[in-house]
């Protein structure tokens, strides 16, 4: 007991190390996507506790209930039904959302998953109304129950109200089969590997026939939204690019960094915690200028000459002293021993 608690303690840094390293190398709006929606899921557990129900406010009501706003279609990606169902949406964003933001920029990554979450939120929408049309419930005023209660229409259209983030991250998943097809992904069950291309297909066929076949609360049309406006989107910007020469937002030019063993990593970060950064000093008139600080100054010299100055010193800090050139070694020794000798009134000029 004693060895194997005396190896967790050891381990414990580069745990928190190894942590640290996962978090770092997340895209930034990746990272702040799972953070909000992590605040605000706990947010309706804190809501449900005080009986409040947010999902009521800013879930995306139908369009024709009363409790619809239009804001709603913003809203409601960021709203979850369970732990279950907020775990496998982030799991998603974290697993291949992390990837397709490195493809793209920042601001290109969110505006499409914002697209894939709006569009899931209109296809969703127009289902709902392509089927309370043609099932003949807008010929009602009410809903009757078999327990020979009744509803007025309003309120039964209340509740058909869509949250979840899944019409984004079914977005993001077309996005990253379109970007890598032959990339393999390792299936749960059953274990095998299967290409990007066709999980993203084959997904998209189960979906389609849930969406006629079950009798579930799952918006499988909102799924096939965010998929449909995921694909629209990126064939509109491959189009556009090609037209102005222009490589396809890092698309077509990128390729994954290296990867490196958990090892070096955590070396590496252990090694960046620990390191101390050398700073050099430079006297003058008696008193000692740190390079890093910005406040530098040299007295009696010109704007151009400090100029010169703080770029001799910028560029030691960057390559060190060995990378100056001679005549700037000259100049620099030159002012050194000016200063040494006639203190703060004495000058050089570079």
């Amino acid at each position: 007991m004693g060895k194997a608690y005396a190896f967790t303690i050891t381990q414990l840094p580069y745990r928190i190390i190894e942590y640290q390293l996962m978090i770092k190398q997340l895209p930034p709006i990746t990272k702040n996507l799972l953070i909000i929606n992590i605040i605000c899921f706990l947010a309706q557990l804190v809501g449900e506790q005080r009986g409040i129900d947010l999902a009521d406010i800013f879930g995306l009501h139908f369009v024709l209930a009363p409790d619809f706003a239009p804001w709603q279609v913003l809203t409601y990606m960021f709203l979850h039904g369970s732990f279950t169902h907020l775990f496998f949406n982030m799991f998603s964003l974290w697993m291949f959302g992390r990837i397709v933001e490195q493809t793209m920029k920042p601001s290109r990554f969110l505006l499409f998953y914002f697209v894939c979450g709006i569009g899931a939120a209109v296809c969703q929408e127009v289902w709902q109304l392509a089927d309370y049309y043609f099932s003949g419930m807008s010929a009602f005023a009410g809903v009757s129950f078999p327990d020979g209660t009744t509803m007025p229409m309003g309120l039964y259209l209340n509740q058909w109200t869509t949250i979840g983030a899944s019409g984004a991250c079914y977005g993001i998943l077309l996005a990253f089969g379109m970007t890598f097809p032959n990339e393999r992904i390792m299936l749960l069950i059953p274990p095998i590997p299967i290409k990007a291309k066709y999980f993203v297909v084959g997904y998209a066929a189960i979906e389609l026939f849930s969406a006629y076949t079950s009798n579930d609360n799952v918006a499988h049309f909102a799924h096939l939204g965010g998929m449909l406006f995921g694909l629209l989107l990126i064939l509109y910007w491959r189009h556009r690019d090609r037209r102005g020469n222009r490589p396809f937002g890092g698309w077509e030019t990128w390729t994954p960094r290296r990867s490196r063993s958990l090892s070096d990593r955590i070396k590496d970060g252990w090694r960046k915690l620990t390191a101390r950064k050398p700073r050099m000093t430079v006297h003058q008139g008696g008193k000692r200028w740190n390079t890093h600080d910005a406040s530098f100054k040299s007295d009696g010299l010109t704007p151009e000459q400090q100029a010169r100055v703080d770029e001799i010193l910028a560029k030691i800090r960057r390559s060190g002293y060995q990378s100056l050139t001679e005549d700037e070694k000259n100049s620099f020794l030159k002012k050194a021993k000016n200063e040494g000798k006639g203190g703060r009134n004495s000058q050089s000029f570079l």
